[in-house]
């Protein structure tokens, strides 16, 4: 919507601009050229002057609709950017009402990015890496959609993050995504999961979506080739909240480790050394 509002805008003042000092027609292409980079220019300085405001010392409670509008517009720009082609399987089991835990297997940087742009109602915040909050832009916009930075070599503060997280689920603030496996997998393979995060499903007494992601780890090397990217995100079950009572976190990691592996095929699965 941006990019095409960026277009649309561009061809009016064009337009406007070669007709108001009688240009002959052929500047009509070069005035437009000009007008669109003056206004993605624009559009970048608003997204740069709206982070501006962000205090990432002061706690976010709510979700902020402002940022998450935002993000969704740039977001959507990006991917056109980039040239990705998202394919999506089963995103109608997605629950239509209350909130879930949404969790994937992890490639890129981008996973979030694909699944907030696939999943634009379901107010998605991410447990992420501290590391994250200091992202240029990015990390602004995180902190008010309620991403939640997880310090993962100290289980204290960890601990601190899940609980967070539940309370954020059981206020109806947001719907929580986690990536199990804790970190990207540099081989592509599914790794052993963090089980405790399963816990936030089970406390908070929601649902647990369960994703899949392949082909991000090709968008930068396709973009510098000038190709495109085809991404498969598939929504692969729902387990009921109802499915969780009474159970251990690592059996529900061991099936949702099993239902990722159906979907991503037995080549995806960690062997042991």
């Amino acid at each position: 919507m941006l990019l095409k509002g960026i277009c649309a805008a561009s061809v009016v003042a064009a337009a406007a601009i070669c007709f108001a000092r009688g240009l002959a027609l052929w500047w009509l292409p070069v005035v437009f050229v000009v007008s669109y980079a003056a206004l993605f220019v624009l559009a970048f300085a608003f997204l740069c002057l709206v982070c501006a405001f962000v205090d990432m010392d002061k706690p976010q409670e709510k979700d902020s609709r402002f940022y998450r509008v935002v993000m969704h517009l740039y977001i959507e720009a990006l991917v056109q950017l980039v040239r990705v082609r998202i394919h999506t399987r089963g995103l109608e089991k997605i629950p239509k009402e209350g909130r879930f835990l949404l969790v994937c297997n992890h490639l890129f940087i981008a996973d979030p990015g694909v699944l907030l742009h696939c999943l634009p109602r379901s107010q998605l915040a991410f447990v992420t890496k501290q590391e994250n909050e200091k992202l240029f832009l990015i990390g602004k916009i995180m902190h008010k959609i309620l991403c939640q930075p997880i310090d993962r070599e100290n289980d204290r503060a960890a601990l601190k993050t899940i609980l967070k997280c539940i309370q954020l689920l059981k206020d109806d603030q947001v719907s929580i995504g986690v990536f199990p496996e804790g970190y990207t997998s540099k081989d592509g393979k599914l790794h052993h999961f963090r089980s405790g995060v399963f816990k936030i499903a089970q406390k908070a007494n929601v649902p647990i979506v369960v994703c899949t992601i392949q082909n991000t780890r090709q968008i930068f090397r396709n973009l510098a080739h000038l190709k495109h990217t085809d991404v498969e995100l598939h929504l692969v079950d729902v387990i009921p909240a109802e499915a969780l009572k009474g159970r251990t976190a690592v059996d529900i990691g061991n099936q949702v480790y099993e239902m990722m592996i159906a979907d991503l095929g037995e080549q995806f699965r960690m062997t042991e050394a």
